[in-house]
């Protein structure tokens, strides 16, 4: 006899409970093969960026939080793109990712992708997954705390398939949940709006594409799908209809929020969900004690971590794998891109920093801009208007004004004056300064690299350093200073002179000019004042 099937469950948005961990005997695949025509781009629809992470990734991420390591993506379009991002990713940096890549080298349809898969879990010493949990790789918004209460519905209803579903004003374009026309409200198949005939195409109740699916009976049936149908592909919402004629239980969980489990899949949707998505993040790091002054303009990546009583000003930018340490303060506009940031730093307005790592309690800006390989140590002070590239500057050593410091290893206690220029490339090749502790760098400095500035030394302002400085040492590099007392005096008497004897001072369109006659005069009067 037929079980009876579950009636709809309505989700809520918010949170119900903490996460909890991974679910025993669950496996998850990932559907990330199509191209995305409507998204009129040349890179694939799941590559895109949401909150600064492929679209793909937030599927992948919510499956290892589910699953464990028993996750597999089908990838099709870009394929090798696709696998690149999913092995880079965060989740995969330890060089053995967790993630299966399986590959649908013809497009056949969802049921065909998901068919794909089945090597990967039949392969090892594991046992068979009890249960599948099916996610699309371009639903950036769907939550996990909406896929666990799908899960605990699968369980308590004792379905073999149970489906995500949404109630939408205007349904077209997507497949069509039809339910039994008994009191129960059952569901029994899924109808693609391609397929749907006039009475069905007026349900608005949807499909979103996210499905748990009893392992014994999932790949049993997805061999008996059939592509007759207007796209002739192989469907994998035709399960439901296997599994009711089967007399199997189907259950269905409606969404609150129906954007939630829908795909991304234009540029315009593509812009909602990084609206979306920005404000979550906010809200996350809000509640976890960081402060933002005029929140909606802060933009925060998903990959980052900001530390508690951290202070972030209006218009800042943390993008990439930046971490901000405890009790830090970024004024506005600074833009981070993956930066190490340590605990009680301030960043002052108008910096831009990648790939650097400042320690703690240093003071950075306003107006530096730190290139890739900088380290700035602890309590080291890098002030206006001053770029690093590949430079360490030392514990407490001070950067404070107007200066380029390039390949560059400097010491504890450091003065470097301002305008002071590490010249380290000549053309063909870069070098490299090394700038012991306690040296004190005069104002307009240049030292050519490569060069060595002893412990202690002292070069003088506007020295042009092309030599070793041995330490404790005063390095002077600069033309001697010449005083040719009463010149100055003479030349104005000679101008004045040259005025009475002609009338004027003839005028040129770039500059004013003594004339060829008052030339003359004045270097007549020279040649007397020598005689």
């Amino acid at each position: 006899m037929r079980r009876s099937q579950a009636t709809a469950v309505s989700m809520v948005t918010k949170p119900v409970s903490h996460r909890q961990g991974k679910i025993a005997g669950l496996a998850v695949v990932v559907m990330a093969a199509g191209l995305g025509k409507r998204m009129c781009s040349k890179l694939g629809k799941v590559l895109h960026p949401v909150a600064g992470q492929a679209m793909v990734l937030y599927s992948v991420g919510l499956g290892l939080r589910v699953a464990g390591d028993r996750v597999a993506v089908v990838v099709g379009h870009q394929a090798d793109q696709v696998r690149h991002v999913i092995d880079h990713a965060p989740s995969g940096k330890s060089g053995s990712s967790p993630v299966a890549i399986v590959e649908q080298r013809e497009q056949l349809g969802t049921g065909h992708a998901v068919l794909q898969s089945r090597p990967v879990f039949a392969a090892g010493s594991q046992s068979a997954p009890s249960r599948y949990l099916i996610l699309n790789g371009d639903t950036p918004l769907l939550q996990e705390t909406t896929v666990r209460e799908l899960l605990r519905v699968h369980e308590a209803e004792s379905a073999t398939v149970t489906i995500l579903t949404a109630v939408l004003a205007d349904a077209s374009g997507y497949g069509r949940v039809v339910r039994a026309r008994s009191g129960e409200r059952a569901v029994s198949r899924i109808v693609e709006d391609r397929d749907a005939d006039a009475e069905e195409q007026a349900i608005r109740e949807i499909n979103v594409g996210t499905y748990v699916v009893d392992g014994e009976f999932l790949f049993n049936a997805l061999e008996q799908l059939d592509p007759s149908n207007a796209q002739g592909e192989y469907y994998l919402t035709d399960i439901i209809r296997l599994a009711e004629q089967s007399g199997k239980g189907v259950a269905a969980v409606v969404l609150d929020n129906p954007e939630e489990g829908l795909g991304v899949n234009t540029r315009r949707q593509l812009a909602e969900a990084e609206q979306v998505v920005r404000q979550q993040i906010r809200d996350r790091w809000l509640d976890a004690g960081v402060t933002m002054i005029d929140p909606s303009s802060v933009w925060i990546d998903a990959t980052v971590t900001v530390g508690k009583d951290t202070v972030l000003y209006p218009n800042v930018t943390l993008e990439g794998m930046t971490v901000i340490g405890e009790d830090c303060v970024l004024r506005s506009s600074v833009r981070l891109k993956d930066c190490t940031v340590g605990a009680g730093v301030e960043i002052l307005d108008h910096c831009v920093c990648a790939d650097s790592h400042i320690e703690d309690g240093a003071h950075v800006g306003p107006f530096v801009h730190l290139r890739p390989g900088v380290v700035v140590r602890k309590k080291a002070k890098v002030g206006n208007f001053v770029e690093m590239k590949k430079t360490d500057l030392g514990e407490g050593s001070k950067a404070n004004h107007l200066s380029y410091l390039g390949d560059a290893i400097i010491g504890k206690g450091v003065n470097i004056g301002a305008g002071t220029i590490t010249c380290n490339y000549d053309g063909v090749r870069k070098s490299q300064t090394v700038i012991g502790d306690g040296v004190f760098l005069g104002s307009d400095t240049q030292l050519i690299a490569p060069v060595t500035v002893g412990a202690g030394a002292i070069i003088a302002a506007g020295t042009t350093v092309t030599e070793d400085v041995p330490a404790d040492a005063l390095g002077i590099g600069r033309a001697p200073q010449v005083n040719r007392q009463g010149w100055a005096a003479r030349r104005r008497a000679l101008q004045t002179d040259a005025i009475r004897e002609t009338g004027h001072v003839k005028q040129d369109t770039k500059s004013t000019r003594l004339s060829k006659k008052q030339a003359s005069l004045f270097k007549s009067n020279q040649a007397k004042k020598r005689r």
